[in-house]
């Protein structure tokens, strides 16, 4: 009997996980499913190229599989119950008639990921556009398109997705009055050399930066700060941070506050061991007993880990032992700058930085090298399909009552 993986969620950790498990493990022997919602490949980190008006490359899921084994379902999940090892999708191909159906598994692998996060601040669900995924990314584009030239766009959030968003609106429509709307001063964990050359890009596109500018409300036409400040804005882009996908809060899996659940080296939840859980959807410790951060930097490896584990459990291997880390983080700003800052493993800037143009090419490299690994699952490290050894009998996990 097949051992049954199911996979839920193809953005990049889902969608490497899947093709990794097809690459270390013998097709006889288990039976992958990869459930998404969407037919195609969503590249996350290029929201803001979208919402500017260039058009991405089409990377449909039924090509980028065919022939490795993992079996494509098109399906919005509804409910995981982890103790009976099942999972609730519903196909909505058919308007008016979803078909709902249980996917039984051997193993989890949790990748769902997150969307956008209002924070509760008022107005935001109501006017505030946000490029946490592509449908929120092409109403933005619509709203730019639609504006006249020197009328106000307000980017709220001044890390990585804000930065990217504010000069990626400012280079592609010059005539916006472009604003950026940063919590802290701007670039503020960013070495010294980093943050000069921030400044000197929001400069020369024109950007008006407010610094020190805690949005308490967005309104149709404007938001307003802590301090009473109004900054007009005919639309408003809001990018102040992510909220995890809330179906693991409604299971029984150990979760953070914030609905991540709990993982441990290997991505295994600490408290279900047939499950596993990627990306922004779980909790996992990077060097110096720091949470790793919500990113495509921490996803990928995340997926690579949990694939190699899962395979050497599987096959009684060796588990992996790659300590999880970063060396830096690459800020797309425009098409023609970018920023390269190099980081301590924990995540903290140091003097080192790479600039200008070099650093936007660099930046395209990775986000071209990240599609690429996605789009060609089977391509890249020597393929190493291993028999998997009988396993136990899967048994209900205790169902935990409150004390």
């Amino acid at each position: 009997m097949q051992h049954r993986i199911v996979v839920l969620g193809a953005g990049y950790t889902g969608a490497i996980a899947a093709g990794r498990l097809a690459r270390r493990l013998h097709r006889e022997d288990v039976a992958i499913t990869l459930v998404n919602a969407e037919p195609d490949f969503v590249e996350r980190v290029r929201m803001h190229q979208l919402a500017a008006g260039q058009d991405l490359r089409p990377r449909p899921f039924g090509e980028m599989f065919a022939g490795t084994g993992v079996e494509l379902k098109l399906a919005k999940v509804t409910g995981v119950d982890v103790d009976r090892g099942t999972v609730a999708v519903v196909d909505e191909s058919r308007p008016g008639e979803p078909e709902t159906e249980e996917l039984e598994y051997d193993t989890l692998v949790y990748a769902l990921g997150s969307g956008w996060n209002d924070q509760g601040v008022p107005g935001v669900a109501e006017h505030a556009h946000q490029i946490a995924g592509r449908p929120g990314a092409l109403r933005l584009r619509e709203r730019l398109a639609r504006l006249d030239a020197g009328e106000p766009v307000v980017v709220v959030g001044g890390g990585l997705t804000g930065l990217e968003a504010a000069t990626e609106i400012a280079e592609a429509r010059p005539d916006l009055d472009v604003a950026l709307a940063a919590r802290g001063e701007l670039g503020d964990w960013l070495s010294p050399k980093g943050r000069r050359h921030l400044r000197k890009v929001c400069g020369k596109l024109g950007i008006t930066v407010h610094e020190n500018s805690s949005v308490t409300g967005v309104e149709a036409d404007r938001v307003i700060t802590a301090d009473g400040e109004t900054i007009p804005a005919a639309a408003t882009v809001w990018t102040t941070g992510f909220a995890v996908h809330p179906l693991a809060r409604a299971t029984t899996l150990d979760v953070t506050d914030t609905g991540q659940i709990l993982v441990d080296g290997t991505m295994r939840s600490v408290s279900h061991p047939d499950v596993y859980a990627i990306g922004d959807a779980a909790l996992a410790m990077g060097p110096c007993d720091k949470p790793l951060r919500m990113s495509c930097a921490s996803g990928t490896p995340m997926a690579w880990q949990a694939a190699d584990a899962i395979a050497a459990r599987l096959t009684g291997g060796k588990l992996p032992t790659v300590p999880l880390r970063y060396f830096n983080q690459c800020i797309s700003l425009g098409r023609k700058e970018g920023l390269i800052q190099y980081v301590t493993a924990d995540d903290r800037a140091v003097r080192a930085a790479l600039t200008g143009r070099l650093a936007a090419v660099y930046k395209e490299l990775i986000c071209k090298g990240a599609a690429w690994a996605v789009a060609n699952p089977l391509l890249g490290l020597p393929t190493r399909r291993r028999r998997v050894v009988p396993q136990p009998a899967r048994t209900a996990s205790p169902v935990r009552t409150a004390a």
